[in-house]
């Protein structure tokens, strides 16, 4: 009977061992089979795939290229505006536009637009080419508000001068230059006024340039 305890006693012990080690190889495998921790951001945050974090950075639905895309304007220019005319795309003509009667004489300068819209305002630069150097007109000081010109649209401003009626030879003008408003870039033109200027003291230019939109009205 002492060896019939031994082996159950035995059995008994191997039985618990066996027991154990399923009771092991359980939960190893309820934990093994458990979801998986959503990934982290190295900040520690969720993951940029992670399902809370994708609405709130869209709330609206968009995507991220719909929230940072912009509407284009309509103009030529920025936010739409239109450019300023530039010399290039502008045709200067001079003519002679003295009413007779006056006490000055007048040249009306004209631009063209042979581009795209454009706005054309203030006074342009003026200096007559003579005989005795380059003379620069002075502003009238009128104001005038900036106008658009549309292709093929043209506006014009005044030069007034003095007629020479002292009888001597006075100063010799040889030509004309004309510097659109805000530009740098020049245009040489044919003087179509008298041919001469009178002679004065040198307090000033007794030439003078109206705003754009003046032909006719400077001085």
């Amino acid at each position: 009977m002492r060896v019939n305890r031994i082996t159950i006693a035995s059995l008994a012990a191997v039985a618990g061992l066996s027991l154990t080690a399923c009771q092991s190889d359980d939960v190893t495998s309820r934990s093994d089979s458990s979801a998986a921790p959503a990934s982290s951001s190295p900040n520690g945050g969720p993951a940029s795939g992670d399902p809370a974090r994708t609405a709130a950075k869209n709330p609206a639905g968009k995507s991220s290229g719909e929230e940072q895309g912009t509407t284009a304007g309509t103009g030529s220019g920025k936010n739409g505006e239109t450019d300023r005319c530039r010399t290039d795309q502008l045709e200067v003509t001079a003519m002679d536009s003295t009413i007779e009667g006056d006490p000055d004489g007048t040249v009306a300068v004209e631009f063209t637009n042979g581009g795209r819209d454009c706005t054309i305002s203030g006074y342009a630069g003026v200096d007559l080419k003579t005989g005795a150097g380059t003379l620069s007109a002075q502003r009238t000081g009128e104001q005038t508000g900036p106008t658009v010109l549309e292709a093929g649209e043209s506006v014009a401003f005044g030069i007034t001068y003095p007629v020479n009626d002292s009888g001597g030879s006075g100063v010799r003008i040889t030509g004309l230059v004309v510097t659109p408003p805000d530009e740098t870039k020049s245009v040489s033109l044919d003087w179509l006024g008298a041919a001469t200027l009178p002679v004065t003291d040198g307090s000033g230019s007794p030439v003078k340039a109206g705003p754009i939109g003046s032909a006719g009205q400077g001085g």
